[in-house]
């Protein structure tokens, strides 16, 4: 979901990259197979074969991501102490 890829990277201040292999898991045990039977003869080489297919740069101003991540906070506290403890 492209919003929610931008608002994940505007929240956390940080580039969000989706690759253009999306089975990281499969993707990590196949570089290390290929890492172990020299395939790839170090981390470097290996690395040249990853490709970016969409990258999210942060664009949310300061005070709003501060805004926003404390009504985050102010909920999450509202939730505590919740569970029913006669079940």
């Amino acid at each position: 979901n492209e919003t929610l890829m931008q608002f994940q990277s505007d929240i956390l201040d940080v580039p969000v990259v989706r690759p253009k292999v999306k089975e990281t898991t499969a993707l990590g045990a196949a570089y290390a197979a290929g890492l172990a039977v020299g395939v790839w003869s170090n981390l470097c080489e290996l690395r040249s074969s990853w490709a970016v297919d969409q990258q999210w740069n942060p664009t949310m101003p300061e005070k709003r991501r501060e805004h926003l991540y404390g009504r985050w906070k102010e909920a999450v506290n509202r939730t505590l102490n919740w569970e029913d403890s006669e079940n």
